[in-house]
């Protein structure tokens, strides 16, 4: 599938450090949407992951939401709702743990400038992160897969690195950041 299916409002959703943040760049630049990162919006800037209160980032969810064109990656499934209700397309990345693992382990060691990352904060190897990516991701997988089939709009579920990888040749995305030679 796509990107032209999907529309212009692109909900991705994935276990910890499938590429969520990586994919939402690449999207929406290849077709000049906004990007919203909501680990950035629940989180407090310049804190180690300090959560904001849960009203205080509802309410930046729900203002992020309302505009014509966006890609949002995230996914804070109490949110969902009303998400799902303004989105247009829908993708759901679900890579393997051990990439998911190798992923976090690299943005917190070699990665400090990452997409969707912390202003101000910077990743550090945590073993509580550890243990979600390796033992509560299962359970996860299991919701994100049962959501994903629910949905009723255009979407796509990109199953392995593999999957990812096509469906960035498929529409000219780039991992690369602008003016990055990496």
């Amino acid at each position: 599938m796509t990107l032209d299916h999907l529309g212009p409002r692109i909900c991705i959703m994935g276990p910890s450090n499938s590429g969520k943040s990586t994919l939402a760049a690449a999207i929406a630049h290849a077709q000049a949407l906004p990007v919203v990162h909501l680990d950035q919006l629940h989180h407090l800037p310049h804190t180690d992951w300090v959560p904001r209160p849960a009203d205080e980032f509802a309410a930046l969810h729900d203002a992020a939401i309302t505009g014509a064109h966006w890609v949002i990656e995230g996914n804070y499934s109490r949110l969902l709702p009303q998400r799902l209700e303004r989105a247009t397309g829908f993708i759901l990345l679900d890579i393997g743990t051990v990439a998911s693992l190798c992923r976090y382990l690299r943005r917190c060691w070699i990665e400090h400038d990452r997409r969707g990352g912390l202003e101000g904060g910077r990743d550090s190897v945590k073993w509580g992160m550890i243990r979600h990516i390796a033992v509560t991701t299962r359970t996860n997988r299991r919701r994100y897969e049962q959501q994903f089939r629910a949905v009723g709009l255009p979407k796509v579920r990109l199953a392995s690195a593999h999957a990812l990888a096509d469906f960035y040749r498929l529409n000219g995305l780039s991992r690369r950041r602008r003016g990055s030679a990496s």
